[in-house]
């Protein structure tokens, strides 16, 4: 059997595939991850619109081939609750009283969420322990309706903090007392308890973008230098006046203790709220996974911070792994695929929770597919049963134009609702084609301001530099056919005083490990990487002023505006091809 898995995270997507052989033997046969650091994750439009060509990408460039597939929610976008059922013994009542609990507890209508509960154990009072998950529906149809437009097929819709339990439940399957597990990913924190028939999970807003933030501000760089050196400088300071020679390197260490610092104190903090409202039990081993736990000294630091003994989490310990899948790649990326394989594990019969937030009309369409086998059974049945009677009695051939009367009446029906399908469908391309025009105007209003945002962005990488003119540039064409639209850019004139300009030159070659570079190609370099912005980006010379001024000249050309019907296009002609 062979499927996929789908987590979501801040600033990635992973999409992974498995096969399974019997009941319990996984084995990760690929895997890609794609970017997601440019949109809210949790903004349902933002993500429909963005994931598709990340997802489409992920399946070329890997060579995975669409088939059935287990998502996850983000924990920041599902109520998570743990509740104590008095045994009532009537299985009707107490689906009753977890209706009261999600009702009294999560904050919309019931009929604008999904929700699903599993019962977990008695707790020593003799109550029924039980986990609860909601999510708001349209959340959840904008993850699987994106995940159809790809081509995959959603059979389980599970959570992210969720996944991460059954992957350390499958890896570590006698963990005596209270275990914590840090998810640490790059906008949030799962904070995961697992005790007994007990599980508290917190999502905390500390993370490894704080780190970068912290940097970007101590330094006075952009975001994207401030993650290359959190990346190749960062590690966590243990205390101490002075621990690196490097000035760089050891200021970055401790904003990156700084950050962690707050993190712990969240940390503690949900662990003695869940000690007081939940009868917990002290901490005896914390786990560690996440993209930001590749710091170095991370572990040592938890370690000092709680008191416990710290190890990372290993979600492969019994998943084998294909002769395609690059080891390299996967030892640095292991920290990441916890959540990938707990979602796995929902294909066997080793998860220990089993939670599904599938939308109604999916779980519908499941379970008709799931009768169609039964259908067909009973229709060669019914067949036989033709014939028998057929040798048995002489009217068969009034049964049997009875049958092809009913056979063609069904088949009008079933035309009539194939008219009825195609009229629904041209009133979606028609809605599609009134989004797309509805987007492009949105993009006509922002376009320029972002435009002028990103060249300011740009001229802050050289001091001393300002825009003197912005000349539009229209009529260009893309490349030499005759069918080539016209492209609109500008061509923009740059000016700084020499001396300025000479001194912050030098002072970017300092901190770029001496690369010298004049300012135009500084300030071209980096608006190359607004490419939603700017498709092409080249300089046009410089030139010196009255002896104390320097001008530059770069052209732009304006990328195209998004657009759905472009998108849609696409993705009709991949699917041709193939």
């Amino acid at each position: 059997m062979r499927f996929l898995t789908l987590n979501i995270g801040a600033s990635k997507a992973t999409l992974a595939e498995y096969s399974l052989s019997g009941k319990r033997k996984l084995t990760l046969t690929a895997y890609g991850n794609g970017d997601l650091s440019g949109i809210d994750v949790n903004d349902p439009a933002a993500l429909s619109a963005a994931l598709p060509p990340v997802l489409h990408e992920i399946l070329r460039s890997k060579g995975i081939k669409p088939g059935p597939l287990v998502l996850s929610l983000s924990g920041q976008t599902v109520f998570p609750r743990f509740a104590k059922f008095p045994a009532v013994g009537d299985a009707a009542k107490l689906d009753q009283l977890v209706g009261y609990e999600i009702e009294q507890n999560v904050p919309f209508p019931i009929d604008e969420i999904v929700s699903d509960c599993q019962f977990l154990g008695t707790t020593p009072e003799g109550d029924k322990a039980a986990l609860i998950v909601a999510a708001k529906l349209e959340g959840v149809r904008a993850v699987t309706e994106t995940a159809q437009s790809a081509g995959l097929k959603p059979t389980i819709v599970d959570v992210s903090p969720i996944a991460v339990c059954n992957a350390l439940r499958f890896s570590n399957p006698r963990l005596p007392g209270c275990t914590v597990v840090l998810d640490i990913g790059a906008k949030t924190t799962n904070l995961i308890i697992l005790e007994d028939e007990k599980i508290y999970n917190r999502s905390i807003p500390v993370a490894g973008n704080a780190i970068t933030k912290d940097i970007a501000q101590a330094f006075g760089c952009s975001l994207e230098e401030a993650e290359q050196l959190k990346i190749e400088r960062g590690y966590v300071s243990m205390g101490g006046v002075t621990e690196d020679e490097d000035e760089v390197t050891d200021q970055v260490s401790k904003i990156v203790r700084n950050v962690l610092t707050r993190l712990h104190v969240e940390v503690s903090r949900s662990i003695n709220f869940y000690r007081s409202q939940q009868g917990g039990s002290a901490p005896s081993r914390l786990f560690l996974t996440g993209g930001t736990v590749r710091l170095p000294q991370l572990a040592e630091f938890f370690t000092e911070s709680l008191q416990v003994s710290v190890d990372f989490l290993n979600p492969f310990a019994g998943v084998a792994v294909g002769p395609h899948v690059n080891a390299d790649e996967l030892e640095s990326d292991a920290f990441t695929l916890a959540e990938s394989v707990g979602l796995a594990l929902r294909e066997t019969d080793l998860a220990s929770i089993q939670l599904n937030l599938m939308p109604p009309e999916l779980v519908e369409q499941a379970r008709t597919i799931r009768r169609i086998p039964f259908i067909a059974a009973g229709a060669l049945a019914f067949l036989a049963a033709l014939g028998a009677g057929w040798y048995a009695e002489n009217h068969l051939k009034e049964v049997a134009s009875a049958q092809f009367e009913a056979v063609q009446a069904k088949n009008g029906q079933l035309k009539s609702k194939e008219a009825a399908l195609k009229n629904a469908q041209a009133a979606v391309s028609a809605e599609v084609e009134e989004c797309d025009k509805f987007q492009k105007l949105l993009w006509q209003r922002s376009a320029t301001i972002l435009r002028m945002r990103a060249v300011r962005e740009s001229l802050k990488q050289i001091d001393g530099l300002w825009i003197t003119a912005w000349e539009p540039l229209s009529g260009e064409s893309g490349s030499g056919r005759d069918d080539a639209q016209p492209k609109e850019g500008a061509k923009i004139t740059i000016r700084g005083w020499k001396d300025v300009v000479a001194k912050a030159e030098s002072e970017w070659a300092k901190r770029n490990n001496g690369q010298k570079l004049t300012a135009d190609v500084i300030v071209v370099d980096s608006l190359k990487n607004a490419k939603a912005l700017f498709s092409e980006v080249k300089p046009e010379g410089w030139k010196e002023l009255k002896g104390c001024l320097m001008e530059y000249k770069i052209k732009v050309v304006f990328a195209p505006a998004p657009t759905i019907v472009r998108q849609d296009a696409d993705r009709k002609g991949k699917a041709a091809r193939k």
